[in-house]
């Protein structure tokens, strides 16, 4: 079964290879900009966009 578009930091980290801390050092430091790799829900839980991750990777190739 896939996850969906939007996941917690923890399952992504889990699918992902990056740890919690990681993703959460490159939302802080401003590496993953909001509404492009990640969103923050009405009651303010962090949501990972894959897709929007799956780019930022792919500019760096």
């Amino acid at each position: 079964m896939a996850p969906d578009r939007f996941v917690t930091i923890k399952i992504f980290a889990a699918i992902s290879g990056f740890t919690e801390k990681a993703i959460r050092r490159k939302i802080e430091s401003g590496v993953w900009i909001e509404r492009r790799e990640y969103f923050r829900s009405p009651d303010s839980h962090i949501f990972i966009d894959r897709e929007g991750v799956q780019k930022w990777v792919m500019r760096g190739v």
